[in-house]
């Protein structure tokens, strides 16, 4: 379990759809260099995200995992779609204030990583991945990210324990 760090990891890598988006916003002002930069940001923070995947898939011992109910999770994609697309709606001239940026984000970061929250990844989302809430008999709710779709509960999946709460759905690795 990597805990913190993957959580962390999750909630800043969530970011990137946004540099994707000022990228674009750049791009169309001319200014070639910031655009350069974000996008350099960009395929960082998506790299970031997949080696995590993989890393987890790969290192992390699994285990059988089976719900008594499950729910979607993601259905908070369409507002973060939507707030990363904003610059791109607007007609007005957005700049990029990086040193109000870089601590927000920081700190945002940090709260969801040291707290049992979660933050839904759009860039998982849009690499096919979904977030579902599952219980256990127990009645300990975890959060599955997988690229399935959950029809059947009483399945039995094989995941790995990316944070306390967190686990990965390891689909035949």
């Amino acid at each position: 379990m990597l805990s913190r760090i993957a959580k962390f990891a999750l909630t800043i890598t969530a970011i990137a759809p946004v540099l994707f988006t000022y990228f674009g916003v750049a791009l169309l002002k001319g200014d070639r260099v910031t655009a350069m930069l974000l996008l350099g940001g960009f395929l960082i923070l998506s790299f970031i995200c997949l080696w995590l995947l993989h890393y987890v898939k790969n290192n992390v011992e699994s285990f059988s995992f089976q719900a008594v109910s499950v729910e979607i999770a993601d259905g908070e994609n369409v507002a973060f779609l939507m707030l990363y697309l904003f610059p791109l709606l607007t007609g007005r001239t957005v700049t990029l204030d990086w040193q109000i940026w870089l601590p927000t984000i920081f700190v945002f970061g940090t709260a969801v990583a040291v707290s049992y929250s979660y933050h839904f990844n759009p860039l998982l989302g849009l690499l096919g991945w979904h977030f579902y809430k599952a219980s256990t008999e127990e009645g300990v709710t975890y959060v599955i990210i997988s690229k399935k779709q959950f029809c059947n509960i009483n399945q039995t999946i094989e995941v790995a324990q990316l944070t306390e709460y967190i686990v990965v759905d390891l689909g035949g690795k």
